[in-house]
């Protein structure tokens, strides 16, 4: 799938019934994106990234997980008025696209943005969206996209939104707009 296709993806943003498999939450978050904001941790991650913040996400299943439902965490997302957004984060969010997508249309609706931690790169997400419906949707509805793995070797503690070198923070809208990737700009 192209870039420019994400723009016209549609798909039923009715929450009923449906659930995510969360590890956590993080709440009045300021280091996984711009402005105050909630984080989702997600359980269930292929990529294993040396030096990962997160290692315990990593099996699919885990005791401190439970599944939480789309309507719940959508109440709780926009019950603060202080919050800008809602991040999604791991474990990895794309092994539960379609509920992310689901989730992140009615966070629009209710004027909050979605950013989305990733190991996948764009490209590779893109190739997926071809034969996976949930991560065309879920692409589709993100704001701002970190992708690629996490590695310890190229981290950078200076680096805003981001914990390597290689990773990228991906201004989605502005990149589906122009058909090419089209890097974030930091505000103030």
């Amino acid at each position: 799938m192209k870039l420019r296709d994400l723009s016209l993806v549609k798909f039923s943003q009715d929450m009923s019934n449906l659930s995510l498999y969360v590890l956590g939450k993080a709440f009045d978050s300021v280091v996984d994106g711009e402005g105050l904001r909630e984080t989702i941790f997600v359980q269930g991650c292929p990529h294993h990234c040396e030096g990962c913040h997160n290692p315990e996400s990593w099996a699919n299943r885990n005791p401190d997980a439970k599944d939480e439902l789309l309507v719940d965490l959508y109440k709780e997302a926009t019950g603060n008025p202080l919050w800008q957004g809602v991040t999604f984060s791991g474990g990895e969010p794309f092994l539960q696209a379609q509920q992310f997508a689901v989730l992140a249309a009615n966070l629009h609706a209710s004027n909050l943005d979605v950013w989305c931690y990733t190991g996948f790169l764009l490209e590779e997400l893109l190739l997926r969206s071809d034969s996976d419906e949930g991560v065309r949707n879920l692409l589709s509805q993100i704001d701002v996209l970190v992708d690629g793995h996490f590695i310890l070797a190229q981290r950078d503690l200076s680096a805003h939104f981001k914990g390597s070198a290689n990773q990228r923070v991906i201004d989605m809208k502005k990149s589906i707009s122009a058909g090419s990737v089209i890097l974030h700009e930091l505000n103030g």
